[in-house]
């Protein structure tokens, strides 16, 4: 299949219809491409913006069949879109990231392979998909954390576990699916790095991202990272960089990791689309991780994107709408856009549920301690916790 480039005026498409499909759309619309979503929510995000919203599931014959006929190239704005799906679609237009990778990035098992094939250091950790399996778990890999092997996100399919009755009777409670059981490791920080390869295997990265996560969802991140060294955010750098040249991949693709209380390295998962953590490029760097998106899949030229400014984003989650136990109530958005260098994006989401991401906050400033500072100004006026002055 050619990889000539495709030019504005084309149209592009992105399977799945949430906030990260919307802000793909927005990007390639700002680049003067016209766009189609498909996804089986009538209201969508994206679809409420794109040119065309597909209404149908993401195996749907007809539906596939509609986007390709409408679009030159393909998307994905979530890990869980079926791979055979990418795989029909890769048949006939060009498809990025490929249905191979995004295979690997669904399964943990095959994604802690892909680490160690890649010299990428993990947590230790065993496939759990039998009762044989179970019962021969290794000690030292208690106590740990038991994920479900697939369709996991946001603290989903995770349950803590520091015996092995616990982790029996967890493993039961996730249905005896296939699950992987990581060593619980000592963190100091939790570090996010997003690289973007062309087909031509040209790549750059985001600066390195420093995140928070609350009930395992992300809740803030800082560029520049304030307490990862620069050899920390160059190991990352570079493991992340490396990992997408092993499989080939065509797309953006986050890498997280964690820093253990020794100062050392290891990869925790890849996400194979643009992520949470690097929403402040819209605001705080000269290329967003949604133009780069655009731009993989286009086959334009990748440019090195400059941060301009430094970075504190913060999650809004669909609790501040459902505060006090009352009616749901949005937030006092003219308190907080009276701050210096803040940055609302709605999702357009009509309903807010706890946990729920309905738009992100991003405060920018000409140095980290004031972009911080202003960060925990509007986090106090929304009721969010503080975090660590930088």
């Amino acid at each position: 299949m050619s990889r000539k480039a495709i030019l504005p005026g084309a149209t592009l498409g992105v399977m799945g219809g949430g906030q990260l499909g919307r802000m793909f759309v927005q990007a390639a619309q700002s680049l003067g491409y016209f766009t189609a979503v498909l996804d089986p929510d009538a209201t969508s995000p994206a679809g409420l913006v794109a040119h065309y919203h597909i209404d149908t599931g993401y195996l749907d014959e007809q539906g596939l069949a509609q986007l390709m006929q409408r679009t030159e190239a393909i998307t994905t704005e979530f890990e869980n879109v079926p791979a055979g799906a990418l795989v029909t679609l890769g048949a006939y237009r060009r498809v990025a990231p490929g249905a191979d990778a995004v295979a690997i990035c669904q399964d943990r098992a095959a994604e802690k392979a892909q680490f160690r094939r890649c010299g990428v250091a993990c947590a230790p950790f065993a496939l759990i998909d039998t009762p044989e399996r179970l019962a021969t778990v290794a000690d030292d890999l208690l106590p740990g954390i038991l994920k479900t092997a697939r369709l996991g996100y946001d603290g989903k399919g995770q349950v803590r576990v520091a015996d092995r009755s616990e982790l029996a009777a967890a493993w039961a409670s996730l249905g005896q699916a296939p699950c992987v059981l990581e060593k619980r490791l000592a963190l100091a920080l939790e570090l996010s790095v997003v690289v973007a390869r062309g087909a031509d295997g040209d790549s750059v990265t985001l600066p390195v991202q420093q995140n928070l996560h609350r009930d395992g969802i992300l809740a803030v991140t800082q560029v520049p990272a304030p307490d990862a060294t620069p050899a920390q955010q160059q190991a990352a750098t570079q493991a992340a960089t490396a990992l997408a040249e092993a499989m080939d991949y065509v797309g953006v693709l986050c890498v997280e990791f964690f820093v253990l209380a020794d100062g050392s390295l290891v990869a925790n998962e890849m996400a194979p689309r643009p992520h949470n953590s690097a929403h402040w490029s819209l605001d705080g760097s000269d290329v967003s991780q949604f133009e780069l998106q655009v731009r993989t899949l286009a086959g334009l030229p990748l440019t090195a994107p400059r941060q301009h400014s430094a970075a504190v984003m913060l999650n809004l989650l669909g609790d501040l709408w459902l505060q006090d136990g009352g009616p749901e109530k949005a937030p006092d958005w003219a308190a907080l856009l009276a701050l210096p260098g803040v940055h609302l994006h709605l999702y357009g989401k009509a309903n807010a549920r706890p946990g729920r991401k309905m738009g992100h906050l991003t405060v920018t400033a000409a140095d980290a301690a004031t972009a911080n500072a202003t960060a925990l100004q509007a986090a106090a006026l929304l009721g969010l916790p503080a975090w660590p002055a930088a």
